[in-house]
């Protein structure tokens, strides 16, 4: 089960990474969809901060396994918001579907890692 944590954590680091560098340089594909869904240019940015916060957590995790439940919760609900975005600007289901494939690996990882929520300040 920690070989199958660490690759799903290596996974979303690498998705995070890459997602909230794009939205945060403003990348064309990130900048239409926030206009599509009735979203700020400014959102998008803060958007991409907080996956890059959540990736950061992640990699964290690696060593500190309360840092990768957190940031399993932090980015979970991350995307159960993008999810319900989607579904407010009436998006067909396959455009939701990322963001609810993200939001359940996110509550797999949290639910592996769950026992280390409360060891925050044990270091």
């Amino acid at each position: 089960m920690i070989l199958f944590s660490i690759v799903l954590q290596s996974l979303l680091v690498a998705y995070y990474l890459f997602s909230g560098t794009a939205k945060i340089i403003g990348a064309k594909y990130w900048a239409e969809i926030f206009a599509h869904l009735g979203l700020s240019q400014r959102f998008r940015v803060v958007t991409g901060i907080v996956q890059l916060v959540g990736a950061a957590a992640l990699i964290a995790g690696y060593w500190y396994g309360w840092a990768t439940a957190w940031a399993g919760v932090w980015l979970g609900i991350t995307m159960l918001v993008a999810c319900l975005v989607h579904l407010k600007a009436r998006d067909s289901f396959g455009k939701t579907a990322p963001a609810l494939v993200f939001a359940a690996l996110n509550i797999i990882v949290l639910s592996i890692n769950a026992n280390e929520l409360t060891n925050i300040f044990i270091f």
